[in-house]
């Protein structure tokens, strides 16, 4: 009997502070904010929230900044010419200077306005620009004094002697003496080289 008592009152002992706890957590109606009751000032609100939207902003853009890929060391920069005239493509490898290290890609372009930036990484840039005119790596292959000469073309189309081979035109073939007359055009040094052997 005493158990049951016992087991009784716990019940409603916890029953009481179950009770006691929701009155306790419960909000004040009279307390209670509502639209038009707003103690807080609307205009401290707004300018807490533009504050921290302003300095959010702020955070924003300083980090947009120094993710912005920068060229590293021991990177490489091509300058890639299209030449018009004669089609070709000419490409310059070279190691990164040591005042372009650390620049961004809007810093190339700042600096290098004749030229467009192909591609970007931060170990590698490549530069890209169409001329007129001729690439220089072209070449003439005429007789001259009985002798095989090179001519190379400049970018304006004149014509410079490059080189006196030692070939005599007299062992040639009648159909290279014909094309020498004219001349034969090449292009690249590998092409140029390539004829000169042909001919000893």
């Amino acid at each position: 009997m005493n158990k049951v008592i016992i087991t009784m009152i716990c019940i409603v002992v916890v029953l009481g502070a179950i009770i006691t706890g929701i009155l306790i957590s419960k909000p004040d109606e009279s307390k209670k904010n509502e639209i038009g009751e707003t103690k807080i000032s609307d205009e401290n609100i707004l300018d807490d929230c533009t504050d921290e939207y302003e300095e959010l902003e702020n955070s924003n853009m300083l980090e947009t900044n120094s993710n912005e890929e920068k060229i590293s060391p021991n990177s490489s920069i091509t300058y890639k010419t299209y030449y018009k005239e004669c089609g070709h493509t000419k490409e310059e490898y070279n190691n990164m200077p040591q005042e372009l290290i650390n620049c961004t890609k809007t810093d190339i372009e700042e600096k290098y306005t004749d030229w467009k930036v192909e591609k970007f990484t931060s170990n590698e840039v490549i530069l890209y620009k169409e001329v007129d005119g001729e690439c220089g790596e072209h070449y003439l292959v005429k007789e001259k004094d009985g002798k095989v000469v090179v001519y190379k073309i400049l970018e304006n189309g004149q014509e410079q002697e490059y080189e006196t081979t030692q070939i005599s035109t007299d062992y040639l073939t009648d159909t290279d003496k014909i094309e020498m007359e004219n001349g034969i055009r090449v292009n690249g040094k590998q092409e140029l080289n390539q004829l000169i052997e042909d001919f000893e």
